[in-house]
């Protein structure tokens, strides 16, 4: 229900103020009347005989002839919609008798009449009801955001979100592909998916489309012949579909006469027939009331219709909806995808009835689908607005085109606006007679049943109002006249026009807004225009002249056509920017200062002044106008006079035309820019840019006269477009220090670079120096004993390789040309220019520079980082061979990381380095890519491979394959190495000296042979111990690879020895001349012979292996050697490391991260360390052997790579079981050294934590540490053995095979037996229906764990579940006696069916902690080795 209330109110507001009056009538009722409201209007839509009012906080009101509710409202008390209250509407519409709403949200609500469907819903619709605009072609069906609607008598359009057009009610204006009529659910218009629709309006019976264009390469080139102009055919079952309306209502025509009130769809369709059948000479003899000449010939390719009906697009557009908000303006802006500013390449679509020519396609037939309007297309229309029987269109050109009935003089004339030709106008009077001027500019249209207006800068900034309707006097002049009584309304916003009525939205100029706006869009709609007509009467003739490439020659020629492209980007500039700011004065009430176009694109702006401007100045640098002027005298001959026309009054004196000031006086809209927003008082910021640009017009003046004096051909080297003269040194100002008496040297200083000439000739010079800005330095120097302040320059070239260049500054001129030298470098290096002293231009700096004197970079070419004339930074240098270095650079030399090439003429492909450098050489950790195919990675020292490294060769070459991994010294093999030669299939581990096999070492092959001895010029030399695959073992002289030459003793598997002299090659044949021994029964296990037992003694010490690995660790922690440095350095080095591998590593993950912001961070190392904070220690070496930024981190991963390197592969030979668990304990050893350095309170090996002196009651319920031995093993054993145990445990499950094989052939035979009978042959009795599940699943764990500490958990919880489940069955005073615990525990090892249990058990053995041997997880381990020894035992039968 509707209440009615009365909006007066003693003080209106001062915007969005209400003007409503009827269009037919004498001229003295023409007088508007103002609707006082207490709220400010923000959109008004007029109806047949109604109309809607959208006030500020979104309510709606209705007044007028409401035929659904049997009331008539006047407008000066409006009917509050209560149904809508709380919806936050942002548009409304009204159509012949129905009306609509728009919510926030972009929901639909409709009310009135419905006899054809127009109002969505199949019911009487007396008060606003949602209607459901819902996409049913996507899975599942998805609501429609609704962003814009229009109504026509018969029919709804509603635009969405996606730009989209959907329609519903009845007739041929809906556009869809139908014959089934009402349409009473919103369907879309297939005719236009996949368009980008921006605007829609609705006439009486036909429908408008304002969509932006599509490419033209994407739109196939054919004639519209080939389609059917109707877009669909007819059906006779379309005209039986709706019959004549029921309900018949008299509404009032504009003769006065009472007409019925029908359905049109019938009407439409005999309208449709009737003009089938003239087709042809509707096409012959074109209307009056046609847009244009349907055979007009120009512009034929330029308006070629590139939208056709039914054409799918390449992709529907998925932009964002637009915001539903009360600041949306009346007519949908057509916004560039990115830009934000409004697209000016649309096109006009209509459909719906023809017969008063009201559809533009110059004839009189009826369109049942969308068809394009091809003499619109390329015309720039904005807004199209659509009466009963007649359409606009308004360009952004301020033109407007119109098509349709004329009967009533609705229709522009052509003396008035210079538009189209229509029949006859006769426009209103006003009372007092106004002259108009012929530059007439139209934003904004609205039409209504019969009549038109227009919205249109006049001579002043308020705008003008121009009505074209019928008037019941008659009157002689047919010329429309604006209504100068309207100017009392104030700052008029917009128009509206429905059925006969007539109204304005307005605005008072409060404080200046409402006028500095109107006056900004005025003058930038007159700017484009001006642009458009000197693009169309001055540039196009002059760019498409035959002859203007060899009038302007080469250089010119391609700068002019750079100044046209320019021009046209600065055109399409203002167009769009007027156009928005059309749109904005909309909805000026309902917006700020903050969202003015120029402000929110002002870096758009900016761009594309600056770069009009660049070309404008380039070209007059290089002195293209006088040419251009001679080519416009010959191109444009008898149209002098139009482009004398085009210069403004204050571009050239005597009104002559000016192309330099023509094309300069673009610029001068930035002063209007700036006067504008100073009179907003707004954004100083790009009032400041804006001024800034207009400054470049004398730059170039300057630039182009000083050319003009100093012509020649050596100068023409250095005119260069962009180039600008800053000052110069004519008058002797500037002079070099220590020159000749009769030297004459002459300094330019230009925007990019500083000249150095010497005259031989007044103003003319021989030879010339170009120092580029941007590697140029000017500091001072002391003064002298003549009281002058001199300043050095030095530049980069003359700084690195020639004496620096002094110049001697007179104390007059002194701070012109400091503050010159300063400006410029400071704008070559990105910077505002504004530098005024000495030293304010950037010390450091970014710049190229190409290298000529002698030395490392002579002829390369740098760019990057510079400091006070140095190369300092980051970087790159390229030398004309081919080399290239990318990295840091410190004071001229390759110092940090850094990646370099270097080619391989031999080879034809570059050697590559990554890793770091110091002092101009390879030094640290890096990786070098041979051309040969070799691979080093490891460590540099000056130039050279040097400490650890690693080498792989043979991949790309013909020789055999093989890698490295050791030490270096001076680019040769010298220490400890290991060498896999994979073609031979050998493993040397041992030492080298001089790139040769020299000292002890151990040899393995892969046939099973193992060899552990001296070495001496690369051959096996000395006494060696060799075992074979089958346990054969030789211990004897040797003298070459495998060949024995003297005493020795041969031991056999069996026990049998062989003692005597040996000669030959072990794999071809001994000579022997010896005894053989028979064994006694003491030496029958081939493990007791005293040779096995020997095995080792020939290898190198552990503790002497990869010493270069834990040297390069003490380095990278600022140790000249082991433990000789200070630990505060240490710690800094560490904190400097890792915020290095934070800046430089951005592709680190989000746990990487993690851990290197804690390391990041320097713990607590100088307290002692008790049981309170050996948790933090423990915690924080987890972290640090995480990550290989860390030193600790890289020596964990290097030890891991050497380990697998010995252990893998070839090196998997159970004979060097011990030596590789000997390591494992040396690492642990080095390893704790570098930690405790770092610790300094960890106690020695078999120490014990102390607790802290403050220790509380409640803290020693903890597990107490003290109660025991402390072993560093705990501490670094869990971070490093879980890397090293795939190798480590293949060795163990090698030496334990034959013992695990009859282990697990054993293991099988007894778990064949069901739980019960088991327990019963092991002994157990009283074991009831316990399986001791829980305990077998717990042992298993014991593969899975990697330490033995863990190991030895594993069996302890074993225990415990074993004795949950015993005492279940049990007393609770049940205590273990071995006898009853060894034969349970048999069968929980046998039910857990451990594959490699010796292999298990001999590594516990090994690498257990020592101090809980004789305690209770020694006992527990000492149980499981007996169960093992117990399995083993049992018989095999």
């Amino acid at each position: 229900m509707s209440i009615i209330l009365n909006e007066r109110a003693p003080t209106p507001p001062e915007r969005g103020l209400l003007h409503i009056w009827q269009s037919a009538g004498p001229s003295a009722q023409l007088c508007p009347d103002r609707v006082l409201l207490s709220r400010p209007v923000l959109q008004a839509s007029l109806g047949e005989h109604h109309g809607l009012l959208l006030t500020q906080g979104g309510q709606v009101y209705s007044f007028g002839e409401l035929l659904w509710r049997d009331l008539s409202v006047p407008v000066s008390a409006p009917l509050l919609e209560i149904s809508l209250l709380g919806r936050t509407v942002v548009r409304v519409a009204a159509g012949g008798f129905h009306c609509g709403a728009l919510s926030e949200q972009g929901n639909v609500f409709m009310w009135g009449e419905n006899t054809a469907g127009q109002c969505g819903l199949s019911e009487r619709v007396s008060e606003p009801c949602p209607v459901s605009v819902v996409d049913s072609d996507v899975v599942p069906p998805a609501a429609v955001q609704v962003v814009d609607l229009a109504l026509g008598r018969e029919h709804s359009l509603a635009l969405s979100a996606r730009n989209e057009l959907w329609a519903w009610g009845s007739g041929c204006q809906l556009g869809l592909v139908t014959n089934t009529f009402p349409v009473w659910r919103p369907q879309k218009v297939e005719h236009l998916a996949g368009r980008h629709v921006v605007q829609v309006a609705c006439g009486a019976y036909h429908s408008l489309a304002l969509v932006r264009s599509l490419h033209q390469q994407n739109t196939p080139e054919s004639d519209a012949g080939h389609y059917c102009p109707l877009g669909v055919e007819l059906t006779e079952v379309m005209t039986h579909e709706v019959t004549t309306s029921k309900i018949q209502k008299t509404v009032l025509a504009s003769n006065g006469v009472a007409a019925p009130y029908s359905s049109s769809v019938p009407v439409c369709l005999e309208e449709v027939r009737l003009c089938l059948a003239a087709e042809k000479r509707a096409l012959r003899g074109p209307k009056s009331t046609s847009l244009t000449n349907i055979n007009q010939k120009g512009k034929a390719a330029a308006n070629r219709r590139r939208s056709l009906p039914g054409t799918p697009t390449q992709g529907r557009n998925a932009r964002a909806g637009r915001p539903s908000s009360s600041c949306r303006s009346r007519s949908a802006a057509p916004e560039e995808a990115g830009g934000g500013l409004p697209s000016l390449e649309t096109e006009v679509w209509s459909w719906g009835r023809g017969s008063e020519g009201q559809l533009g396609h110059g004839d009189q037939l009826a369109r049942l689908q969308p068809l394009c309007i091809k003499c619109l297309t390329g015309e720039e229309v904005i807004k199209v607005a659509a009466g009963s029987h007649h359409s606009l269109a308004l360009t952004a050109h301020c033109q407007v085109t119109d098509s349709g009935q004329n009967t009533l003089c609705q229709i522009i004339y052509k003396s008035s606006l210079t538009f189209l030709q229509p029949s006859g106008l006769l426009c209103f009077v006003p009372r007092r007679p106004l002259q108009l001027s012929d530059g007439l500019r139209v934003w904004d249209v609205s039409a209504g049943q019969s009549h038109s207006l227009l919205l249109a800068d006049g001579d002043c900034v308020q705008p003008v109002l121009l009505y074209c309707g019928p008037r019941k006097e008659p009157t002689a002049s047919l010329e429309g006249l604006c209504l100068l009584l309207f100017l009392q309304m104030g700052y008029i916003s917009g128009v509206c026009s429905g059925g006969q009525s007539c109204a304005a939205l307005a605005d008072v100029n409060v404080m200046g807004f409402i006028g500095a706006i109107h006056e900004l869009a005025s003058r930038e709609r007159r700017f484009y225009c001006w642009l458009s007509s000197v693009k169309r009467l001055v540039l196009t003739p002059l760019r498409s002249r035959e002859s203007a490439s060899p009038s302007l020659g080469e250089p010119c020629t391609h700068l002019f056509f750079s100044l046209c492209e320019s021009f046209v980007r600065l055109s399409l500039l203002i167009g769009q920017h007027s156009t928005a700011l059309s749109y904005f004065l909309h909805d000026v009430q309902g917006c700020d200062i903050a969202s003015l176009p120029l402000l929110t694109h002002s870096e758009h702006f900016l761009d594309v002044y600056n770069e009009y401007c660049s070309s404008v100045g380039d070209f007059q640098v290089m002195g293209g106008f006088r040419p251009l002027h001679k080519l416009s005298l010959e191109c444009l001959g008898s149209q002098q006079a139009v482009l004398a026309q085009l210069c403004e009054p204050d571009q050239s004196a005597g009104g002559k035309a000016d192309l330099v000031s023509l094309l300069y006086w673009p610029l001068q809209q930035l002063h209007q820019y700036s006067r504008m927003l100073l009179k907003l008082a707004a954004c100083y910021n790009v009032v400041r840019k804006l001024t800034a640009l207009w400054l470049r017009k004398k730059e170039a003046e300057t630039t182009s006269l000083f050319w003009s004096s100093h012509s020649g051909k050596t100068t023409e080297v250095l005119r260069l477009p962009q180039r600008r003269v800053v000052c110069e040194s004519g008058n002797r100002s500037l002079t070099l220090q220590n020159a000749g008496r009769f030297s004459n040297h002459w300094f330019i200083l230009f925007n990019d670079t500083l000249v150095h000439t010497q005259l031989f000739l007044p103003l003319q010079f021989s030879t010339h120096h170009i120092y580029p800005l941007a590697s140029l330095w000017v500091k001072p120097v002391t003064e002298d004993g003549s009281g002058l302040c001199t300043h050095q320059m030095q530049h980069a070239f003359f700084l690195l390789q020639k004496p620096s260049l002094s110049l001697s500054l007179s104390l007059s001129l002194q701070n012109k040309w400091l503050r010159s030298l300063n400006q410029a470098v400071d704008h070559v290096l990105g910077g505002a220019g504004q530098g005024s002293s000495p030293g304010l231009a950037a010390m450091s700096r970014t710049a190229s520079h190409t290298f000529c004197g002698e030395g490392r970079f002579k002829d390369a070419h740098y760019t990057g980082a510079w400091v006070a004339g140095r190369i300092h930074g980051r970087g790159t240098m390229k030398w004309p061979d081919g080399r290239t270095y990318s990295g840091n650079f410190k004071s001229g030399q390759e110092d940090g990381y850094g990646e370099c090439l270097i080619p391989d003429k031999v080879l034809n492909k570059p050697d590559g380095y990554q890793g770091h450098w110091r002092d101009g050489k390879i030094h640290g950790f890096g990786k070098y890519k041979y051309a040969s195919g070799e691979v080093y990675e490891g460590c540099f020292c000056d130039g050279h491979r040097h400490g650890y490294g690693m080498l792989s060769s043979g991949r790309m070459a013909k020789r055999s394959s093989s890698v490295f991994i050791g030490q270096w010294v001076h680019d040769k093999k010298t220490g400890y190495g290991v060498h896999d030669d994979i073609t031979r299939g050998e493993k040397y581990m041992g030492l080298w000296l001089d790139e040769q096999r020299h000292g002890n070492a151990t040899v393995v092959t892969q046939c099973g042979l193992y060899y552990e001895g001296n070495f001496r010029d690369n051959k096996m030399c000395g006494p060696g111990l060799l075992v074979s695959d089958d346990d054969t073992a030789l211990h004897g002289e040797f003298s070459e690879d495998w060949m024995v030459n003297g005493k020795g003793v041969l031991s056999l598997a069996n026990g049998d020895s062989l003692e005597g002299m040996f000669s030959g090659e072990w794999t071809t044949g001994l000579k022997v001349v010896g005894t053989y021994f028979k064994p006694s029964a003491v030496l029958l296990c081939p493990l007791s012979n005293p040779l096995f037992l020997r095995l080792g003694q020939y290898a190198v010490p552990a503790a002497q292996r990869w010493l270069c690995v834990f040297d390069e660790c003490w380095s990278r922690l600022g140790c000249d050697s082991a433990g000789r440095g200070e630990r505060t350095a240490a710690w800094d080095s560490i904190a400097v490391t890792i915020a290095t591998a934070r800046r430089q590593s951005p592709n680190l993950s989000r746990s990487q991260s993690k851990v290197l912001e804690c390391l990041e961070c320097i713990p607590q190392h100088g307290e002692p360390v008790t049981t309170a904070n050996y948790d933090n220690i423990r915690r924080y070496l987890i972290k640090a052997c995480e990550t290989p930024h860390h030193p600790l981190g890289w020596l964990v991963e290097t030890l891991v790579t050497a380990y697998r390197m010995t252990y893998v592969g070839v090196g998997s030979n159970r004979r060097l079981l011990r030596l590789a668990v000997q390591e494992v304990l040396a690492y642990l050893t080095h390893f704790y050294r570098i930690v405790r350095f770092l610790f300094p309170g960890l106690p020695d090996d078999g120490g014990i934590i102390p607790d802290p002196p403050t220790s509380t009651p409640e803290s020693k319920q903890k597990p107490d540490m003290s109660d025991q031995r402390w072993v560093f093993s705990s501490l670094l054993l869990p971070q490093l053995l879980p890397r090293l145990y795939p190798p480590l445990f293949t060795l163990y499950c090698l030496q334990e095979e034959q013992e695990d094989a009859r282990y697990w052939e054993r293991m099988l035979r007894l778990n064949k037996q069901p739980d019960r009978p088991l327990l019963r042959f092991l002994g157990v009795q009283d074991s009831k229906d316990a399986c001791f599940v829980s305990a077998v699943e717990t042992l298993q764990q014991i593969s899975t764990a990697f330490t033995p500490s863990d190991k030895l958990l594993v069996i302890q919880k074993t225990f415990e579940e074993l004795t949950q489940e015993v005492k279940l069955m049990l007393d609770d005073s049940f205590l273990w006696c071995m006898d009853d615990l060894l034969p349970l525990f048999i069968y929980v090892v046998l039910r857990a069916r451990i594959r490699n249990l010796g292999a298990e058990v001999s590594l516990i053995e090994d690498l257990m902690d020592p101090n809980i041997q004789h305690g209770e997880m020694g006992l527990m381990f000492t149980t499981l080795q007996a169960c093992y020894m117990q399995i083993l035992q049992e018989s095999a039968t």
